[in-house]
């Protein structure tokens, strides 16, 4: 019995999920279609993404979000932001994160996601994994963006691990693109979105999401042969902080 009643409150809790995502995306429909319909728009665009969607999911949700921060990022900067990623909550904690307007890099299937996908094939940068030309193209368009004064965001394992992984390897994207920008790269551990809203159906709950922005790692000095060992301190410096937090 107390399973069943456990199963139903989480099917209702994602089903509430959905409805908060759905809601800001159909309420502000007008300007959201407006604002990204030009990349000199985008940064009216990336604060109505962070204050009227990312919060009101998480707050909605009750998983109310919790930051610490080594260093700080500064207004202006272009920064490639990386962090682990095991929820559908990384995309929303990210836009609370940073204040800085970001474009995410990611995967061309999100396109199929119901009113999500109309706008992230307008807003944000789409990569065919398997298709070498769609890889390189991903650094020209992303180099635009520079130019304009966002930031890049890319989650660098590549997916969403199994959950029986605390942190899959990294790919080298996100690393060669700091390096051949010259921006500095910013770990990011989330420790809690697996627990709260994972990609298994019966599972999840409130509370806090807690993510730790560490110190950045600069890049300016590096070349293209520094792409592993950056990679791998990076990916060192997230693991160890799962590891110590869990």
């Amino acid at each position: 019995m107390l399973k069943v009643v456990r199963q139903t409150g989480q099917t209702l809790y994602r089903i509430w999920f959905h409805i908060l995502v759905a809601v800001p995306i159909l309420l502000f429909f007008p300007f959201l279609v407006l604002f990204a319909s030009r990349e000199k728009w985008y940064s009216q665009f990336f604060w109505m993404a962070r204050n009227l969607w990312a919060k009101p999911i998480l707050y909605g949700m009750f998983c109310w979000p919790s930051v610490t921060y080594e260093q700080r990022l500064v207004k202006g900067s272009s920064y490639m932001l990386v962090a682990n990623h095991t929820s559908m909550l990384d995309i929303m904690l990210m836009l609370v994160v940073s204040r800085n307007p970001f474009v995410f890099v990611g995967k061309k299937e999100l396109v199929n996601i119901p009113l999500f996908g109309f706008f992230y094939k307008r807003v944000c940068i789409m990569v065919d994994r398997d298709d070498a030309q769609s890889r390189t193209g991903v650094y020209r368009r992303a180099q635009k963006r520079l130019q304009q004064g966002s930031s890049i965001c890319i989650f660098p394992e590549g997916g969403v691990p199994e959950e029986h992984i605390l942190l899959d390897n990294f790919k080298d994207g996100a690393f060669k693109m700091a390096i051949a920008h010259e921006i500095p790269v910013v770990p990011m551990t989330f420790y809690d979105n697996k627990k709260r809203f994972s990609f298994t159906f019966f599972s999840g709950g409130p509370g806090k999401c807690r993510a730790k922005v560490h110190r950045f790692v600069e890049t300016k000095s590096l070349k293209s042969d520094n792409t592993m060992s950056l990679r791998k301190s990076v990916r060192e410096t997230i693991l160890n902080d799962l590891i110590n937090k869990n």
